[in-house]
């Protein structure tokens, strides 16, 4: 709701609150939600869990409109300004893992998610609960086939970069200033043979400790974001 609120307020209709609660937390949403000029509507705790379905709302429930989104990837890509920012899951069926990954990339500025309709979680109640908000805030495309859209993004001159235990360079050794696009896979069987000959170019992640990978959600937070910092550095916005 607070990146609703954020990102889109004049979506949100009203807000039903629980008259019970008058926390800190609690007066600091109501006053974000006045300041976006939103209906505040006083409802019991009945009342809410009606209006929500279940009884785990927090005591806020809102009435919302249905947020338009870009019908294709190809929409997407053409209205970014700067060089894109793409991440790209390859057999994520985890929908903690998808929720914290969706996270990130609204963390670092990742203009679209893609994943394989047949080797992937959809976005459901536990992935929007885990993103935060992100689940809205970051369009989520679920493609046919992954190759083949990680070729129109070549296409497009984004670099495709996948990452393997088994690369020879490391993800900081790699000019990511440009397009980039950054490919991840699975934990324990990483990403599918097909997906890791298609890319352009592959990284690890350094790792000096006695595991021998990352969640999936931690590693897209590291290269995501060295893309981010590298961009910084150089003054190209994002």
């Amino acid at each position: 709701m607070q990146v609703r609120l954020k990102t889109a307020p004049e979506s949100v209709r009203e807000v039903h609150i629980d008259t019970a609660r008058r926390d800190a937390r609690m007066r600091q949403f109501i006053e974000r939600a006045q300041a976006s000029g939103r209906t505040i509507v006083e409802s019991d705790g009945a009342r809410l869990d009606k209006l929500a379905g279940t009884t785990r709302h927090q005591g806020v429930v809102a009435r919302v409109t249905v947020l338009a989104v870009n019908h294709s990837l190809d929409d997407l890509l053409d209205s970014v300004e700067g060089p894109p920012l793409v991440l790209l899951l390859d057999g994520v069926t985890d929908p903690h893992n998808l929720g914290a990954c969706l996270r990130v990339a609204d963390g670092a500025g990742a203009h679209a998610v893609i994943a394989p309709k047949d080797h992937a979680v959809g976005v459901n109640a536990t992935v929007a609960k885990v993103a935060s908000g992100a689940a809205e805030s970051v369009p989520y495309f679920m493609v046919t086939n992954l190759a083949r859209t990680m070729g129109e993004l070549k296409e497009r001159d984004i670099l495709v970069v996948g990452t393997s235990d088994d690369a020879k360079q490391s993800i900081y050794d790699l000019d990511l200033t440009g397009p980039v696009a950054v490919v991840l896979g699975a934990e324990g069987a990483g990403m599918r043979a097909l997906t890791r000959k298609t890319c352009d170019v592959l990284v690890h992640i350094p790792m000096h400790g006695a595991v021998e990978s990352l969640n999936v959600s931690v590693a897209s937070a590291v290269c995501l974001y060295e893309v981010l910092r590298q961009r910084s550095r150089q003054g190209v916005s994002t």
